[in-house]
C-alpha cells in the first residue's frame, strides 16, 4: 500500500473517530441533561400593586429561594461579582482555560490550592446539582455540566440562576433573600459595603454568616473591597468608607404582610410563582402595625380586622383579618373580614339616608328620643338614658336608638334590605325571620368587607363599588340604581363629618360611624373621605364578650390612627349636589319641623310635648349623702322625664355650671339640710322638688 493510501486511511479513521466522539457527546448530552427544571423551583411570592414583596413562602424543603433576575439587582453588585468570581464570564463557554491553567500552576508551585478556577457557570452547575464531596471526578462532572448549561442558556439566564441559588448561610439562598434578611430591603439599590458583603458570603456561607461569625464576615468583606479597589471596579476611597460601615449582626424576618390574602392567593393558584394583589405595601404595613399595637393594649384573646378600599375603583388597598396571624391566643388564623357579626349601629346612616330621600326629614327636623313601644319591640339607648327632643343631625351623630327605629318604621325594614341588594350585599337574618325593626340596631349579620362595600356608596355620591378580593376578582361599578340618591348621600356624609373624633384623636376631615353589638361582643368603626373607606372591627373571634368594648371608645381610635399612619392624603368629601342644602329649623316647612308617626302610620307634623318632671330625688325625700375615699361628699344624681332639651338645673336658686341635653345630671351639695332643686327646659317650663340631705 502506497504512502498516500496510508495517509488517506489515517485521516479517514481520525475523522470517523472525531465524528463518533462528537455524536457520542451529543448523545450523552441529550441522555443526561442538566436538571434545569428542578433549578427553577423557587419560593412563591405575593406582591403588592407596585410589585413590592408582601410575603414569601419557603420552598418545600424549607429554603428561602426567591426568583431573581440581574435587571432587578444593583448594577454595581453585578460588576463586583463578575470581577471577583469570574472575570471572563461573558467570553468563555462555561470553562475558563486560563483560570484552569493558573490554578494548576499555583497548585504545582505551592503544593496546595491557592485559587479556584470555578466559573459562575460551574458554580451554577454545583448549586443545582450538589455534589456529595470534593473530588477530581466531581470537578470533571461540574466542568461537563457547565458546558451543557452554556449550550442551553444565555449568559443572562446563567447569571439569573446564580443570583437565585447562591448560598448565604442557613436556609437563605439567592441575593434577594440575603438582602432582605440582612438589610431589610430588595437588592435594587445596594451600598458598596452591602454589595461587598453579598459577594463574599457565598464562598463559605456557613463560616461567614454575619449573624454567627461576624469577624469572619468582616474579613471576607475586606478582601472583596481590597480586590475591587485594585481592579478599579470601585475607587480606593470608596473601599475605605465601605470598610468602616458596621455589618449587621442578626437576621431579619422576611416580609410576612397580608397573611390572609397571601394564603388565599396560594390556595387559588398553588402553581403560580408570583401573585399580584391590589394591596399597597406602605398602607398594609401601617395598618398591621396599628392593629398589633392596639391589640396589645386591649389584652388577650381580642383581635382586630381592618379593610381599606378605594371607593372610586373598588380596589382593596389594605386588608388584615386579625391583629397577628401567628398569634394563636387571638385565633389569628381566622380571617375576621369574612365572618358575619352583628354590626351594631353602623347601618343607621342608611336608615337616615332613606328618610332624607323620601323627604320625611331634614337635618334640623325635630324627632323624639323617648321610650317607645313598636308592637312589643322597645328599643333603648346604649347608655340607658333618653335625650327628649333632638334634631335629626343630633340623633345620628349621637347614635340614638329610638329615633333610628322611628325612621326605620317609617321607611320599612324590607326596603332597606332591598337597598342593600343594590350594593350586592346580602346581610344574614335570623333563620326563618323577615326583616324587622331590630335590623337597624344590629339585629342581623354582616361581615366587614360587605360593610365597607356599603360605605363606598357614601364616599361615591351614592354609587357603591363591588370590592375585589385583593387578588383575582376585579372590582367593578355595580350596575343599576344607586344605593341612595346623591342629595341624601351628601346629607349623611355632612352629618357624619361633624361627629367629634374620639378622645386624643385629631379631626382629619373624615366622616365616620361607630357601632357596638349587644353584649359587648363587637366594636365597629367605618370612616371615609372623598376617596377611601376604612372599616375596623374589634372583638373576640370566639364571639365572647369583652367588658367595656365599644365602637366609639375602642374601634374609633384605631380608625383614626389607621387613617393617620396609612399615608393616604385625605381627599375632601364630594361637594353638595344640586338641591342639597342645610335649612334652619325655623325655615323648614311645617311638615318637616317635627317628625312623628300617627297610629295609622302617617307622618304627623305636630305632637304634644309633656313638661319636664323631676323623678329623682322625689319631692320630700330624705337622701343620705356618702363620702368618697378622700372624705369629700359624693354628688347627688338628678334625673328627669319629659321636657325639651337643653335643660338648665338650679340648686337653691343657683344655676349649675352648664346646661345639658341629658336627662341625668349631678350636683355636689354644699352641706346637709333642706335644698330646692329646679329644672327649666328649652320651652321655659319648670319643675321643682324640695328634699332633705343628711
Amino acid at each position: 500500500m502506497s504512502l498516500w493510501w496510508k495517509s488517506c486511511a489515517a485521516l479517514s479513521c481520525s475523522a470517523f473517530l472525531c465524528a463518533a466522539a462528537v455524536l457520542g457527546l451529543e448523545a450523552a448530552d441529550r441522555a443526561y441533561p442538566p436538571p434545569l427544571d428542578k433549578a427553577r423551583t423557587v419560593a412563591a411570592e405575593v406582591l403588592d400593586a407596585d410589585g413590592q414583596l408582601l410575603r414569601a413562602f419557603a420552598t418545600p424543603e424549607g429554603r428561602w429561594r426567591l426568583k431573581t433576575m440581574a435587571k432587578d439587582v444593583d448594577a454595581q453588585f453585578v460588576r463586583m461579582l463578575i470581577a471577583y468570581e469570574d472575570q471572563r464570564f461573558w467570553e468563555h463557554k462555561g470553562v475558563d482555560p486560563w483560570a484552569l491553567m493558573r490554578a494548576a500552576w499555583q497548585f504545582a508551585s505551592h503544593g496546595r490550592i491557592v485559587s479556584g478556577a470555578s466559573t459562575l457557570s460551574m458554580q451554577v452547575a454545583r448549586l443545582i446539582e450538589p455534589r456529595e464531596g470534593r473530588s477530581f471526578t466531581a470537578k470533571l462532572r461540574q466542568l461537563a455540566r457547565a458546558i451543557q448549561i452554556e449550550r442551553r442558556l444565555s449568559k443572562a439566564e446563567i447569571l439569573d440562576l446564580y443570583l437565585t441559588h447562591a448560598p448565604y448561610g442557613g436556609n437563605l439562598e439567592g441575593i434577594r433573600a440575603a438582602s432582605l434578611a440582612y438589610f431589610g430591603k430588595e437588592p435594587r439599590r445596594l451600598t458598596v459595603s452591602e454589595a461587598a458583603l453579598l459577594v463574599a458570603l457565598p464562598q463559605l456561607p456557613e463560616k461567614r454568616r454575619p449573624d454567627r461569625q461576624l469577624k469572619a464576615a468582616e474579613t471576607a468583606r475586606q478582601r472583596v473591597l481590597t480586590r475591587m479597589a485594585v481592579s478599579a471596579v470601585i475607587g480606593e476611597g470608596e473601599a475605605e468608607r465601605a470598610a468602616a460601615v458596621a455589618i449587621p449582626n442578626h437576621r431579619l424576618q422576611l416580609p410576612a404582610l397580608a397573611a390572609h390574602v397571601a394564603e388565599s392567593a396560594l390556595r387559588k393558584e398553588p402553581k403560580v410563582i408570583q401573585h399580584q394583589t391590589t394591596l399597597r405595601r406602605p398602607i398594609q404595613k401601617a395598618l398591621e402595625t396599628v392593629a398589633k399595637d392596639a391589640a396589645a393594649k386591649l389584652g388577650p384573646k381580642v383581635s382586630i380586622a381592618m379593610v381599606m378600599a378605594d371607593a372610586r375603583t373598588g380596589e382593596i388597598v389594605g386588608e388584615l383579618g386579625s391583629a397577628d396571624y401567628f398569634d394563636a391566643s387571638r385565633s389569628g388564623w381566622i380571617d375576621m373580614t369574612r365572618v358575619s357579626r352583628s354590626p351594631g349601629s353602623t347601618l343607621k346612616p342608611f336608615i337616615y339616608g332613606l328618610a332624607f330621600e323620601e323627604g320625611l326629614v331634614s337635618q334640623e327636623t325635630i324627632i323624639e328620643d323617648r321610650p317607645a313601644d313598636f308592637f312589643g319591640y322597645r328599643p333603648r339607648n346604649f347608655d340607658m338614658t333618653y335625650q327628649g327632643d333632638v334634631s335629626i343631625r343630633q340623633a345620628l351623630q349621637l347614635s340614638l336608638n329610638v329615633p333610628a327605629v322611628r325612621l326605620l318604621d317609617a321607611v320599612g325594614p324590607s326596603r332597606m334590605m332591598m337597598r342593600f341588594r343594590r350594593a350586592d350585599v346580602r346581610p344574614i337574618l335570623p333563620p326563618n325571620e323577615a326583616p324587622g325593626l331590630a335590623i337597624g340596631l344590629g339585629g342581623l349579620g354582616i361581615n366587614l368587607k360587605d360593610l365597607v362595600q356599603l360605605y363606598t356608596a357614601l364616599a361615591n355620591r351614592g354609587k357603591p363599588m363591588r370590592l375585589g378580593d385583593g387578588i383575582q376578582n376585579q372590582p367593578s361599578q355595580i350596575e343599576g340604581e344607586p344605593l341612595l340618591d346623591p342629595v341624601a348621600t351628601w346629607q349623611i356624609a355632612d352629618i357624619l363629618s361633624g361627629v367629634l373624633p374620639p378622645a386624643g384623636a385629631v379631626q382629619r376631615g373624615i366622616a365616620y360611624k361607630t357601632g357596638t353589638s349587644y353584649g359587648y361582643r363587637d366594636a365597629w368603626s367605618v370612616g371615609f373621605d372623598g376617596r377611601y373607606v376604612l372599616g375596623v372591627w374589634v372583638g373576640r373571634p370566639d364571639n365572647g364578650a369583652v367588658p367595656g368594648l365599644t365602637g366609639y371608645g375602642t374601634a374609633a381610635p384605631i380608625l383614626f390612627e389607621g387613617f393617620a399612619k396609612s399615608g393616604v392624603i385625605i381627599t375632601p368629601l364630594p361637594r353638595a349636589p344640586v338641591g342639597a342644602v342645610r335649612i334652619a329649623q325655623s325655615e323648614l316647612p311645617i311638615s318637616q319641623r317635627r317628625f312623628s308617626l300617627t297610629s295609622n302610620g302617617l307622618v304627623s307634623a305636630t305632637v304634644r310635648e309633656s313638661a319636664p318632671q323631676i323623678v329623682y330625688p322625689p319631692e320630700g325625700a330624705r337622701v343620705e349623702l356618702g363620702v368618697d375615699t378622700a372624705g369629700m361628699p359624693m354628688p347627688l344624681v338628678l334625673k328627669l322625664q319629659g321636657g325639651r332639651a337643653p335643660f338648665r338645673w338650679l340648686a337653691n336658686g343657683k344655676p349649675l355650671p352648664e346646661t345639658s341635653r341629658r336627662r341625668v345630671n349631678q350636683w355636689v351639695p354644699d352641706g346637709a339640710g333642706y335644698s330646692t332643686l329646679t329644672v327649666i327646659d328649652a320651652a321655659g317650663r319648670a319643675a321643682s322638688v324640695r328634699v332633705f340631705l343628711n
